[in-house]
Parts: structure tokens; sequence; C-alpha cells
């Protein structure tokens, strides 16, 4: 008898055992069921966005398409001409075959440059009314005598090349002037032109031959209504353009630069030092206008233009960072400073035969 109970516990035990194993079972399968219709409630969601998508016809907003003005809009077309550097030669042997200058190149890209002024509102810009044209001289026309080395490289004296590009460059604004119908022409000094090995702050502007060039070629535009100069004795000078203010300047005052900042440090910090100059003085500026860094860089506040030179010895042995010659170009017009700008590109190797 008491074998018989011990059987039966033994046996309640195994059905009670067996009874857990199908209750997990069940509660596992009841999971595996619930997350399967939620697998399933989100692929219908899916499909249903799928489908409504695919349905959908795009009705794009009329905006993105808006309809010619029929009178155009106002402009004026804004140049800067900078870091020409007349007279000077560079080897393409001494720079890795990347650049090459000298009096017949500098011509031909001066003469490159004049023509894509032209093209560029031409071609390239249209439904607009041009009111005419600013050109911005930013000095280093010509190379110099302050370094010894260009005493020695240079095609020709200093004096020597300021008579021989008298007449490129007003042919030059000639074309510009019988294009756009009018020329406003703000021109300073650079450091190259000087006449004395160190940089002065008294006659800066005077005792630089490119004053006198500048003077030279104004004297040719007196009956010429079309055509206005603007030629300070100072370092800078102040041009307007629909109320909006640009300050023009050679670049050289701003120095140092080294590292990953580059030219970007003596910039910002020489921007800043001007700008707080001219609030003080009660001539405030929208941006600053300049050469000299031989690159093109658009900042707030800043635009620095490149050279027409090009690629230099100097640059290639101070490991500077090689940039197409070029010049900035940009559109003012009522409503904005720069509405629209770009590099005007002036090589052409082939043409220019090296």
């Amino acid at each position: 008898m008491p074998r018989l109970v011990d059987d039966a516990i033994e046996q309640a035990d195994r059905d009670a055992d067996h009874g857990d194993d199908i209750r997990r079972l069940v509660r596992d399968y009841d999971a595996r069921l619930k997350a399967r219709d939620a697998q399933i409630r989100d692929l219908r969601k899916q499909l249903d966005l799928v489908t409504a998508i695919d349905q959908a016809k795009l009705k794009p907003p009329r905006w993105l398409a808006p309809p010619k003005s029929p009178k155009g809009h106002r402009a004026t077309a804004v140049f800067v001409l900078s870091d020409t550097h007349f007279g000077e030669t560079v080897d393409p042997l001494e720079v890795d075959g990347l650049n090459a200058y000298d009096d017949a190149i500098a011509s031909r890209r001066l003469r490159t440059w004049t023509e894509k002024c032209i093209r560029m509102t031409r071609d390239y810009v249209s439904g607009v009314t041009f009111d005419g044209a600013v050109l911005l001289i930013a000095g280093d026309v010509f190379s110099g005598t302050i370094h010894d080395e260009l005493t020695e490289t240079n095609t020709e004296t200093l004096y020597a090349s300021v008579v021989r590009w008298l007449d490129p460059l007003e042919a030059a604004i000639n074309a510009l002037v019988d294009h756009y119908g009018w020329l406003h022409i703000a021109a300073v000094v650079g450091n190259h032109s000087r006449r004395t090995r160190k940089p002065r702050a008294k006659h800066r502007a005077q005792d630089n031959l490119e004053w006198l060039y500048y003077k030279v070629l104004s004297r040719e535009h007196r009956g010429d209504k079309r055509v206005t100069w603007q030629v300070p004795d100072s370092a800078d000078a102040l041009v307007p353009i629909y109320g909006h203010r640009f300050l023009l300047t050679h670049g050289d005052q701003f120095r140092g630069g080294s590292g990953i900042s580059g030219a970007l440090a003596p910039l910002m910090l020489g921007s800043h030092r001007k700008g707080r100059r001219a609030q003080t003085a009660g001539r405030p500026y929208d941006y600053l206008v300049m050469g000299h860094w031989h690159q093109q860089l658009t900042l707030p506040g800043i635009i620095v233009s490149g050279t027409l030179k090009g690629f230099d010895e100097y640059s290639y042995v101070s490991n500077f960072a090689y940039e197409e010659p070029s010049q900035a170009f940009w559109v003012s017009t009522p409503e904005r400073a720069v509405t629209l700008s770009a590099p005007i590109h002036v090589m052409d190797r082939e043409a220019e035969g090296w």
C-alpha cells in the first residue's frame, strides 16, 4: 500500500511538471503571436505610406518659377584690378612649371581680363539693366624695385614700366566704358611702387609712382563725362555704390599670418581696426576691398582680390598654396551691396605659349 501511494505522488509530480511545460509553451506562443501581430501592423502602415506616396500628385508652388520682371533689375558691375606687377618676370622653371610671367604674358592677361569683364555681364547675367561699372584698382600695378632681386630680374626700370603701361590700361578702360556707358574708377597705391625701400606713413600716396600713373590716366578723361576718377592722397578710398560703402585699400598694412589660419588672422584683425577707425570717424563702410595677398578670399565684410601675375618664386619657396591668376568681380544692386560674385580667371597657358 505505501508503494502505491508513493507511485501516485510521483505521477502527480510528473503531471504537474508537464502542466508547467505546457503553460510555458502557451505563454511563449502567445508572446510570438503578439510580436507577429505588431510586425504585421507596422508592415501595413509602411504599405499604406508607400501607396499614398505612389498615388500622390505633386503640385509645386508657383513661386518656384517666378515670372520675368518686365522692367528687369538695376545693378552695377564692380571689378577689381590688383597686383598686376607689370615689369616683373616669373621663370616657369623656378616654380615647377606652375606659372610664367613677362611683359607679353601680362599684356595678354590684361586683355583677357578686359574681355571677361564684358563677357561676365553680357553672357552670364540676364534680366539685369546695368547702370554702369566701377573699377577698383587696388595697387601693386608695377613690380617696382623694393627688393634687390626685382632690380636684377625686372624687364625694365620702374619709370619705363610707368610709360609702357599707360596705353594698355587706357585701352582696357575705354573698352569698359564703351560697353557699360559709365565707369567710375577708384585707385589706391600699393607697396611695390614706392620710391623708398621702407614703407612710410608721410606722403605714402604721392611718393608712390602709381599715384602719378593714375593722375596721368585720369587727365586723359577730363573731357569724357562717362568716366570719373577717385585718386586719394591717402592710403584708402571710400567708394559708395547705391548707398553701400566699399573701403578700398591695398592690404599691406595687414601683416603676419602663419600656420593653419594663414592670412585669416591678420585680415580679420586688420579689418577690425579699420572698422573701428571708420566708426569713430563717422565714416563706416560695409565691405573692405583689397589685393596684396595674391589670393581670392571672400570673408564676412571682406573681399580680397587675386593677382594678375599669379604664382611666383616667393610664393613657391614660401610653400604658399597654388592659386590660378584671377581678379574679383561682383554685382551690386540698390538692395544688396554684393548680390553675386565670381572670380575672373585670366591665365591661358596655350595662348601664352609656355
